[in-house]
């Protein structure tokens, strides 16, 4: 068999620029690249000389699909460095909020980017004109997680109401009582879904993954608990700089994170399910078993049937909160300002998300870092790459190059959350 390279030199519609490199050497995969060449945006250095109050909608403007995990991580690690403690009336519409942000984004990624993938389709655009019922049924999803959004966060993207210690504003019972029978209607279409997609064809491919999400807080990860792995990683948001280390690669304008002593390793739906599946909520567990699916999982393909058990779970926990809410007496608490050192892990729809900041004593920032999911993802998809495209080299240049596109799809990348490649260049030896 003839040398091949394979180029894709632009993914298009996507939030963030790159590239993929197959060299193919007859039955030998030689190389497998995923190269990131967008220019950097410098968040961190931006919020140096802020405001402590000012980085929560600084940091939502990073992206505009999980703007609520930037934003909230960002506010959880000012209040961990001031000291502030909320009440549980707040800590339970941070919740609600992040179940709008996880329906949305969910939603996009599994109908309009992911599902073309399995159903022999170019895009959202192709699968609607045969399958117009899936898309309306996604998108009427999908807008109850952005009226979720609009209701706590003030808009639908990039929220303004959240605030270090709260909101400006909290809904009334009367205002969140009004979203109940949109969710009701959108749960039972998300049970619809977990069925639609369970019943794709899914390429036998697993890998032993070192998954790394947070745990150990009773309750399904949003915003709380340890950082913790299925190799026996246990730690606090504070320990995490010890434990892993973000590192630079020439190819890549995006840093790339591993495991201090074991490398790469796998944030995302696939860690988040494996390592809490049993503190779903009852529905959302018998969705999944019905799926197909069992306390764990290692195929990065099924991550799709993940994100629907998901949504059911988010919709679940939405209409629990919704039932159980009582206004706080106070919208935010606060607390004198201090120097001091905060720090956050949240999980975003796609992952793990890190932020660390040092705050001075007048309440400016004096240094930030912030790991968003992808980083930390990149190694591991590109060992995707490395692990299951020798088995597909026997495949046409077109069938191989969606393969490998569409093992990049099931990580839904931030650089690719309206994949699709504008260019492949194949050179034959």
């Amino acid at each position: 068999m003839a040398r091949r390279t394979i180029n894709v030199d632009v993914l298009a519609r996507v939030e963030g620029e790159g590239a993929l490199r197959l060299v193919v050497d007859g039955s030998v995969l030689r190389e497998a690249e995923l190269r990131i060449f967008e220019p950097p945006r410098f968040f961190e250095a931006f919020l140096r000389g802020r405001s402590y109050t000012e980085v929560p909608d600084i940091t939502a403007r990073i992206c505009g699909i999980c703007p609520v995990a930037y934003q909230m991580s960002a506010v959880h690690a000012m209040e961990d460095a001031l000291g502030i403690v909320i009440s549980p009336a707040v800590r339970e519409l941070r919740r609600l909020l992040y179940c709008g942000e996880w329906i949305e984004s969910h939603v996009l990624h599994m109908y309009m980017l992911h599902a073309p993938d399995f159903l022999g389709y170019d895009g959202a655009v192709e699968m609607a004109a045969d399958h117009p019922e899936i898309v309306k049924t996604g998108l009427a999803i999908k807008k109850v997680g952005n009226a979720i959004l609009k209701l706590l966060g003030g808009r639908e993207i990039h929220p303004v109401n959240v605030r270090v210690g709260g909101f400006y504003r909290v809904p009334t019972k009367r205002e969140l009582g009004a979203l109940r029978e949109d969710l009701k209607r959108a749960l039972e279409a998300s049970l619809g879904t977990v069925k639609l997609v369970a019943g794709f064809e899914f390429p036998d491919c697993e890998r032993d993954y070192d998954l790394v999400a947070l745990g150990d807080a009773g309750e399904y990860p949003f915003n709380a608990g340890r950082v913790v792995s299925n190799k026996g990683l246990s730690i606090t948001p504070p320990e995490y700089d010890a434990h892993f280390e973000e590192y630079h690669v020439k190819r890549s304008n995006a840093l790339h994170s591993r495991h201090v002593g074991a490398g790469a390793y796998l944030t995302g739906p696939l860690a988040r399910y494996s390592l809490n599946s049993a503190l779903l909520s009852p529905l959302a567990q018998q969705a999944a078993r019905e799926a197909g699916l069992g306390p764990t999982c290692n195929n990065p393909f099924r991550s799709i049937v993940i994100r629907a058990v998901e949504v059911v779970y988010a919709l679940d926990e939405a209409l629990r909160v919704i039932d159980a809410y009582e206004p706080p007496d106070r919208p935010f608490a606060e607390a004198p300002l201090r120097a001091g050192i905060g720090y956050a892990c949240t999980e975003a729809p796609r992952g793990m998300l890190y932020h660390r900041y040092e705050i001075a004593e007048d309440g400016s920032i004096l240094d930030a870092k912030i790991v968003p999911p992808t980083s930390q993802n990149l190694p591991s998809i590109e060992d995707d790459l490395r692990s299951f495209a020798p088995g597909w080299l026997s495949e046409t240049n077109d069938r191989l190059r969606h393969l490998c596109e569409q093992t990049i799809r099931n990580h839904d990348p931030c650089i690719s959350c309206a994949t699709h490649f504008l260019k492949v260049d194949v050179v034959r030896v």
